[in-house]
């Protein structure tokens, strides 16, 4: 009798689905050599999933404490950025605040008084002049007067008094830094007392030229300084205030009367003739030019006298008011 074949499956047939089919119902087992069905997908497995958090675990084990400075850290500032966000606002500046701030600095602090300002300002612009006679058979020179003067040009334009210079055969002068040069008168002002003077060599360093300013919105009281060489001697400073305006002078001798004067009260004597009046601005209002001395002494008693800036500026071609 011949034996009835067993089929065979793939593997796309379940086998209890192929021998209900075949058999009436019943499974048939399968012979040994029937190929191996497909596996099943593999469940993951649990070592492949921690690897990446056993790596992770030893990197904060290596890093700890950094890591927890670093975390410090972060937490600190987001708690801080959070108080300043949440936190009330400053205080708003007041009247009160900045007066009791300034009078803090006044208490603490030593400041420069106005008058040491307006001399440190106008300190490189004055100069001493000189009028000379040379000296006979090779002696040295003779200073027949010492007065002042200040630079309104860097070209080396210097203003002073005529009554300084008038009738010396030679004039010197000499700059901020030391620096001595002949100088030549290149205009007189009789009716001002006024001589305009050009050096004939200037600093190395150049000079630097006092700024003018208009006496249109001067007022008695104002406070001013007065420098240059009194007997000789300087620069020298004097401050005080201004205590007229509009004022008229006659020289001792009678030979000139100058009108429309400045008339202050900081100290003058001979040798200031020539030099700035001053305000505490540094700036230039003025031509000091004489003193009132009834007695005919030649000292100081109270009362000077300046020419204004303006007649000044104005007889050499500068009027920048």
């Amino acid at each position: 009798m011949r034996m009835k074949r067993v089929a065979l499956y793939s593997q796309s047939r379940p086998a209890a689905a192929a021998s209900a089919a075949a058999g009436g119902g019943k499974a048939a087992a399968a012979p040994a050599t029937a190929e191996p069905a497909s596996p099943e997908p593999a469940a993951p497995q649990p070592a492949s999933a921690a690897a990446p958090r056993s790596a992770l675990r030893r990197f904060a084990a290596r890093y700890e404490k950094p890591l927890l400075l670093a975390a410090g850290a972060l937490v600190t500032a987001l708690a801080v950025f959070a108080a300043q966000r949440t936190g009330p606002a400053p205080r708003p500046l007041t009247q009160a605040d900045i007066d009791k701030a300034v009078l803090h600095t006044l208490n603490t602090k030593v400041l420069p008084s106005p008058a040491a300002k307006a001399a440190e300002a106008i300190a490189p612009s004055v100069v001493r002049v000189r009028g000379v006679a040379p000296g006979e058979r090779g002696d040295a020179d003779i200073d027949e007067g010492v007065g002042s003067g200040v630079v309104i040009v860097d070209s080396g334009v210097i203003l002073t008094n005529l009554h300084v210079v008038s009738g010396s055969e030679k004039i010197v002068v000499e700059f901020y830094d030391g620096t001595e040069s002949d100088a030549a008168v290149i205009k007189v002002m009789p009716e001002n007392d006024l001589a305009v003077l050009q050096a004939k060599t200037l600093p190395k360093d150049g000079l630097e030229p006092a700024t003018l300013r208009s006496t249109s919105d001067l007022k008695p009281g104002d406070q001013v300084v007065a420098v240059g060489f009194p007997f000789g001697i300087g620069p020298s400073v004097s401050a005080g205030v201004i205590s007229g305006l509009e004022r008229d002078f006659r020289s001792p001798q009678g030979k000139r009367t100058l009108t429309n004067l400045i008339q202050f009260d900081a100290a003058a004597n001979p040798g200031n003739s020539g030099g700035p009046l001053v305000t505490m601005d540094g700036e230039v209002v003025g031509i000091v030019t004489a003193i009132l001395n009834p007695g005919g002494e030649r000292t100081f008693i109270g009362i000077g006298f300046a020419v204004p800036i303006e007649n000044a500026a104005a007889g050499v071609g500068i009027h920048p008011f």
